[in-house]
């Protein structure tokens, strides 16, 4: 799922337990990468709720959540940030991280 507005955005995360919310700008050739890999992981199985938005449309939102730059996952339990991956480094990666905070082995 695609999202334009800030508030959009954080309705959907107090609105489902887990929640991946993908940062992402269409010119950034790495953010097509990291799409691609989002996108194996997401019919991996998991419980995760996947939305994502393009920052330009969200520069409240980037503020706010103190971005620093794209592509930038953001995984969310119960509406509360629990990790923030900048590289992304496989999929593997990506899905035994999503596993951990899903499993409560995070931490």
């Amino acid at each position: 799922m695609e999202v334009s507005q800030t508030e959009e955005l954080n309705e959907s995360i107090k609105s489902h337990a887990l929640e991946a919310v993908y940062l992402y700008t269409p010119m950034c050739g790495t953010c097509q990468v990291a799409g691609k890999m989002l996108e194996v992981v997401e019919k991996l199985p998991q419980s995760f709720h996947f939305v994502k938005a393009n920052l330009n449309y969200l520069p409240q939102f980037a503020e706010e959540q103190s971005i620093e730059s794209v592509p930038c996952l953001l995984l969310f339990k119960d509406g509360q940030e629990m990790e923030r991956i900048y590289a992304f480094q496989s999929v593997p990666f990506l899905y035994e991280t999503i596993n951990k905070i899903q499993n409560n082995q995070w931490g």
